[in-house]
């Protein structure tokens, strides 16, 4: 499934679409970065609460697929641009975090 058709699947607001053909291979959830650093995989749609440039520095590092903002979470000025300059598919989503990964995990 590509970012594209799982962000219509849900219904997922876009902030920043780098890469909407790209392929969501797995999914992956957590706040603490430095966690999400060592446990994310290439691929993965990464759900969300952190809201600040060091979560667009983290989806460059795993390889996300896409960031999925949940809860209404805003990104913090200046993220979304810098989701442009690096690539990075950027969503948001009023859904709560568990709501998010068992949906994602049914279309996968």
């Amino acid at each position: 499934m590509t970012v594209q058709e799982l962000a219509q699947q849900l219904s997922l607001e876009p902030i920043c679409q780098a890469e909407p053909d790209r392929e969501v291979t797995g999914g992956y959830a957590g706040d603490l970065l430095s966690w999400v650093m060592g446990r994310a995989q290439s691929g993965d749609a990464w759900i969300t609460i952190m809201s600040n440039n060091n979560v667009i520095a983290v989806a460059t590092l795993t390889d996300a697929a896409l960031v999925i903002l949940a809860e209404n979470v805003l990104p913090d000025p200046g993220v979304a641009q810098l989701a442009e300059r690096k690539g990075i598919n950027l969503y948001r989503s009023s859904e709560p975090v568990f709501s998010l990964c068992a949906k994602v995990a049914a279309l996968l």
